[in-house]
């Protein structure tokens, strides 16, 4: 592994929020169901990181990092009502990973 590492997966880190922050259509319920994560796991991942190195982030200010702006704004603005299918679709998606 190259000494530059940590520079190139800081690198991705900030391109794949970029990619989440312009595909703002995509929600987080269809991330979970597809890939078993979404911003929220995103954020949770971050905050735990700075704790174990000692830093102190709460959870909202680790969801802002990750949604770019406060997490009720970007809900407000980007977030809909899970529908009946992507509810099922989810649910069958737990129960094949437990």
């Amino acid at each position: 592994m190259s000494s530059n590492s940590t520079e190139f997966e800081a690198a991705a880190f900030r391109r794949l929020l970029e990619h989440l922050g312009q595909r703002s259509d995509v929600q987080n319920i269809e991330l979970m169901t597809l890939a078993g994560f979404c911003r929220n796991c995103l954020a949770d991942w971050y905050r735990e990181a700075a704790e174990q190195r000692g830093e102190s982030l709460s959870k909202e200010q680790a969801r802002e990092l990750i949604y770019g702006e406060p997490f009720s704004d970007w809900k407000a603005k980007h977030q809909r009502e899970a529908s009946p299918e992507q509810l099922a679709a989810f649910a069958e998606a737990q129960k094949s990973h437990t």
